[in-house]
């Protein structure tokens, strides 16, 4: 039986208590002798049936219109090709933000440049991709805008409002005002979306590259008209996300549709340039943000208005503000968003979407408004901390900001900074500068299944591991909580069959499917104790032996059966009352060409508070990965498209500038505060995958400012824009 969980008070903290000691561990990953030695089953390298079909996506070339014939006679009589498929089942749902529409049939709608419209399928994958190039397809086409200036369809949103920001605004002695932009981003994981399918008996078996299996069976099924109970979806190594992979993509699809028609296994795979195509992308934003203060530096007005894209019927939206609205304490504070609805690449998560792009904008406004006041901006943050969230008045599950910020300019030396642009060294001018951090956090809908027998322990659930390290930490978690060396204890994911996890996004996953697992295993812990005839806060579980009220033997003989734990976990009324995030702080030192605007990033510091750490060394390398996004954001990722018809030109990693080694300085160093979060979930844990990219950029945007005294507004601060912020 199920035992189903509500988080609606404050949790005791049984992970200080227990003795196994494999929790916030540096432990290796279990998975990484597979990873590093090419064995990992990643879903395209997966081995195949000999009669394996292969299918290449056929994309739209205009950007909005209606598919009149596909000429598919012309292309089915070259060598290999088996059919041209086309279908009327869509998987593209606006509410739940998939990818873009499985292949389609004449009369059917574009909606965007790159829109999938039929998938051909052959023999090999190089017969399937020259026909797809091949294939002559007519069009009535639209008249569409594909850019949010191009457009007149606009949307604005019911804005956002705590306090009277119009009288506080009139009312500041001191008022910034600015306007910045991002570009478009892509997730660019490193692998490509992919799926293999195969109809067994009346079900369908698919091996996808996805991160939330729950969600994306009911959705296969949606797509292709048929109970969930008839899918099974098989993910059990996932070479990135980043969001991309969240909802179900276009190859998933086609791919169990030509399956279902050719009575065989189909495999499509994505090229690179696909994903930049039709792959949900970041919006491009225009941020405007009005801060006012008193001349000693109480911000009293907080204004972060945006302005970004997605096709029409869309739902998402990138959250551009949600950050601003709980970081600093104002008398008035609004946020409006306006939409503009493109026929372009659909928008929607990407890594910390909202915070990654709305962040850099805000806290380089913040930075501002401490120059024009002649402030330190550490001091002006620290002055302008809330005790209770700004908008609802909620308290904080734990809010140390604070700690972040003192931490960081300590261990970073921020006392010794100069004067801005009084410092060069040769042709290039050295700056540091600083911001906050923070991502909101929440609790998943996510259940678990664990086994004992004897000393064996094996974990279920669909939960994915994107790279994040989900096989590591269920291990250890697990482990911890039955007293067993982690060697044995086995984990098992990417199975749609197993108990419904929450998946990995949005920074929820450990936390959630890390509390089912926790919770699954306390219940086993409770039988063990019954069994032992012992109270269980007096049982202690260490190296597979158990002891208890002067009682003590090995777990194999006690457990001879098998003991299952199941449990679920979903959030509740602690969310009403108390509000969840990570928090941090971000000072980088950078060095600025005063001839080229050539930026170097020379030494980076993230001090980060993301409740109990689970396994320091993947942590570790998430908060860098996600700080080294924050240098591209900052400095070199700039998606471009096609103003004419929106396609895409910046469509592979040579012309898409993620951030090189070159880029990131070899001094990047990441620091963990001791934290519990009681009222966040069972296990005290916070996300962490977003936390480091929320503000990074901006801490690199601000020391160029602080380097050469000028500010960049339109990000990425190529050298061109920094050149021109020059003036010269």
């Amino acid at each position: 039986m199920t035992e189903h969980f509500t988080m609606d008070s404050p949790q005791p903290r049984l992970l200080d208590e227990t003795k196994q000691g494999v929790i916030g561990s540096p432990l290796d990953r279990p998975d990484g002798p597979q990873k590093v030695s090419g064995t990992a089953g990643y879903t395209a390298d997966h081995p195949a049936a000999e009669d394996t079909a292969h299918g290449a996506l056929v994309r739209a070339t205009i950007a909005r219109g209606t598919v009149r014939n596909i000429d598919r006679d012309a292309v089915i009589g070259l060598g290999g090709v088996i059919d041209v498929i086309t279908d009327p089942r869509m998987i593209r749902n606006p509410a739940q933000g998939m990818a873009g529409a499985a292949p389609v049939q004449p009369g059917d709608v574009v909606h965007y440049h790159g829109q999938p419209i039929a998938l051909v399928v052959a023999e090999t994958f190089e017969a399937a991709r020259d026909a797809a190039q091949r294939l002559s397809v007519e069009y009535e086409t639209e008249d569409a805008a594909a850019t949010p200036d191009g457009t007149t369809d606009i949307e604005v949103g019911d804005p956002k409002i705590a306090g009277d920001f119009e009288a506080a605004w009139a009312s500041s002695d001191v008022k910034l005002d600015r306007t910045y932009s991002t570009p478009s981003h892509v997730s660019a994981a490193m692998e490509p979306h992919a799926a293999i399918a195969e109809w067994i008996d009346d079900r369908v078996e698919v091996r996808s590259s996805l991160q939330m299996l729950r969600f994306n069976k009911q959705e296969l099924a949606d797509a292709l008209g048929i109970d969930p109970k008839r899918v099974r979806i098989l993910s059990p190594f996932v070479g990135g996300g980043f969001g991309s992979k969240l909802g179900l993509g276009p190859e998933a699809v086609a791919a169990a549709i030509a399956s279902e028609k050719l009575l065989r296994p189909v495999r499509v795979v994505m090229t690179r340039q696909n994903e930049f195509d039709l792959v949900l992308r970041r919006s491009e934003t225009v941020q405007r943000v009005r801060l006012g203060a008193t001349k000693g530096g109480r911000i009293k007005a907080i204004s972060h208005d945006d302005r970004v894209s997605n096709l029409d019927g869309e739902a998402f939206s990138e959250p551009v503000s949600q950050a601003s609205q709980f970081l600093y304490e104002a008398d008035g504070l609004s946020f409006t968003q306006t939409i503009a609805r493109t026929a372009a690449t659909p928008a929607g998560s990407v890594r910390a979407p909202g915070e990654a792009v709305g962040m850099v904008a805000f806290e380089s406004a913040i930075d501002e408004l401490s120059d024009t006041l002649g402030m330190d901006p550490l001091e002006l943050r620290l002055r302008n901390l809330p005790d209770t969230h700004p908008m609802d008045g909620r308290l904080y599950s734990s809010r140390r900001l604070a700690d972040c910020l003192k931490d960081g300019a300590e261990r970073f030396g921020w006392r010794k900074r100069w004067k801005a642009g009084s410092r060069c060294e040769g042709e290039w001018l050295i700056g540091m500068g600083m911001a906050s951090a923070a991502r909101s956090n929440t609790l998943v809908k996510s259940a678990a299944r664990v086994r004992l027998k004897g000393n064996r322990a094996i974990v279920e659930t669909d939960m994915t591991d994107i790279g994040t390290g989900s096989y590591t930490i269920l291990t250890q978690i697990a482990a911890e909580m039955l007293g067993l060396p982690t060697e044995c204890v086995e984990v098992r994911l990417g199975d749609s069959d197993l108990p419904g996890a929450s998946g990995s996004g949005g920074s929820f996953g450990a936390s959630s499917a890390g509390s089912a697992t926790f919770l699954a295993a306390k219940k086993i812990r409770a039988e063990i104790a019954s069994r032992l005839g012992c109270y269980e806060g007096g049982m202690s579980l260490h190296d597979g032996r158990v002891r208890g009220d002067n009682y003590e033997a090995d777990l194999s003989e006690l457990v001879t059966d098998e003991l299952v734990g199941e449990a679920e976990i979903e959030g509740g009324k602690t969310s009403e009352s108390h509000f969840s995030s990570g928090f941090g702080s971000h000072f980088a030192e950078v060095a600025v060409n005063r001839w080229t605007g050539e930026v170097r990033v020379r030494r980076m510091l993230g001090v980060m508070l993301m409740g109990r750490i689970l396994n320091e060394k993947t942590a570790r390398s998430q908060a860098i990965g996600g700080i080294i996004w924050g240098i591209g954001t900052a400095l070199t990722e700039e998606m471009q498209s096609d103003a004419r018809d929106g396609h895409v030109v910046t469509r592979d990693l040579a012309n898409y500038h993620v951030p090189s080694h070159a880029d990131v300085p070899g001094d990047l160093q990441v620091v963990f505060l001791e934290e519990r979060d009681d009222w966040a979930n069972p296990i005290q844990t916070k996300g962490i995958g977003e936390l480091g990219i929320s503000g990074a950029g901006s801490a690199v945007i601000n020391a160029i400012s602080h380097a050469s005294g000028h500010r960049v507004y339109n990000f990425p601060a190529l050298p061109d824009r920094v050149i021109s912020s020059f003036g010269l």
